[in-house]
């Protein structure tokens, strides 16, 4: 995994898969805030800026350009993205596609909020 030019964020080796050493059928990303609601509420804590998604660039977080490797080594955008969210008045997610940024994920929400007790 690497964004930029350069910047490797890590590597899995197929070995550590035993039955994903050739491929994968399916890849996700995702985002986890754990929420034991001890006061009886949702947490305060945010994900990624703290905004929700619909709110858009310079306010929401995100990935541009996702791209996944396919089986001849090549980088192509990922066909199909599907989106979860268990708590959308917490926190929420949106896809997109265009020339300039290519396949995008806009992601994140302040946790507790006045639609999200």
């Amino acid at each position: 995994m690497q964004f930029g030019k350069g910047n490797v964020l890590g590597y899995w080796p197929g070995s550590l898969f035993s039955y994903l050493s050739e491929s994968a059928s399916m890849i996700q990303w995702g985002g986890e805030v754990v929420n034991s609601a001890s006061d009886g509420q949702h947490t305060t804590t945010q994900m990624g800026s703290g905004h929700f998604p619909e709110e858009g660039f310079g306010k929401s977080s995100y990935f541009r350009n996702v791209q996944i490797v396919d089986g001849s080594n090549s980088l192509r955008a990922p066909k199909d993205i599907d989106t979860f969210t268990e708590q959308p008045n917490c926190y929420d997610v949106q896809t997109g596609k265009n020339d300039g940024w290519g396949s995008y994920i806009y992601y994140g929400g302040p946790g507790r909020n006045a639609n999200c007790p």
